[in-house]
Order: C-alpha cells, then structure tokens, then sequence
C-alpha cells in the first residue's frame, strides 16, 4: 500500500526530512503499525518515532489514536504535542 508521509517540527528537524512517499507491506494496516515499521529503520528514526517520544499523530489531516486504519494514498502525519503560554 502506497502512503504519504508528512514530519513537522522536531520530527521533520531529526529526520531532515519533511515528506516521504512510502510502500508499506500488507501487514501494515494501523497508524502505530507505520509507526512501528518506520521505527524499525533504526538509527535517527527510531529516536524521532519511538515509543519513548511523545507524538501526535494525524491520518488524513485528522488527530488520530495508534489503532487507526490507514487506506491506500492516504498521509500520516507525526508531530510534536504542541505547547503554548
């Protein structure tokens, strides 16, 4: 399944990256699971995504919880939990 994925602020600043278009395997079927698999990269991804960080993330431009399904041509977007004052 073919997604797009969408890094903001801190994500996008420890990836050096902003947006990746990504094939996912078919096991792969929930926002955690893309989360999961990307942390699965090692190195700098498993230190933006993982489970260890607290992130919000979005599923077609909608706050979303880990058990979310994605659908084929949708983004996943992972940011920081925003804070204010």
């Amino acid at each position: 399944m073919l997604i797009e994925l969408r890094f903001f602020a801190s994500v996008r600043e420890a990836l050096g990256l902003a947006q990746e278009r990504i094939e996912l395997p078919d096991t792969v079927r929930t926002v955690g699971q893309v989360r999961e698999h990307l942390v699965a990269r090692g190195g700098a991804w498993a230190e933006a995504l993982g489970q260890q960080r607290a992130l919000r993330m979005a599923f077609n431009h909608v706050m979303c919880a880990p058990e979310t399904p994605i659908q084929a041509g949708g983004e996943v977007a992972f940011f920081p939990p925003v804070t204010g004052g």
